[in-house]
């Protein structure tokens, strides 16, 4: 069986050394909103009773905020960025 996107958020978790608030955060760069409940409920084990799956939308919005979080934002079209190249 394949991973599931609530193993796929717990690794990335895990692997940023990130906490709920900082979930939170990145989620909010998206204008997404979710709470510490739901995020506790998609970080419980799938035989617990309060577990919830994680649904794409989550984990996308999660995903596009985390780019934004360790890239920083992208520039508008038409605008250089502002990140120098070096050789």
């Amino acid at each position: 069986m394949g991973l599931t996107n609530n193993d796929i958020f717990k690794k990335l978790r895990v692997a940023h050394k990130l906490r709920d608030d900082d979930i939170i955060k990145i989620c909010a760069l998206v204008d997404f909103k979710v709470s510490k409940s739901e995020l506790s409920a998609l970080f419980r084990s799938e035989d617990h009773p309060k577990y919830m799956e994680c649904g794409d939308q989550i984990l996308r919005n999660f995903l596009n905020g985390l780019v934004i979080h360790l890239r920083g934002p992208m520039p508008k079209k038409g605008e250089k960025s502002s990140a120098k190249k070096t050789e």
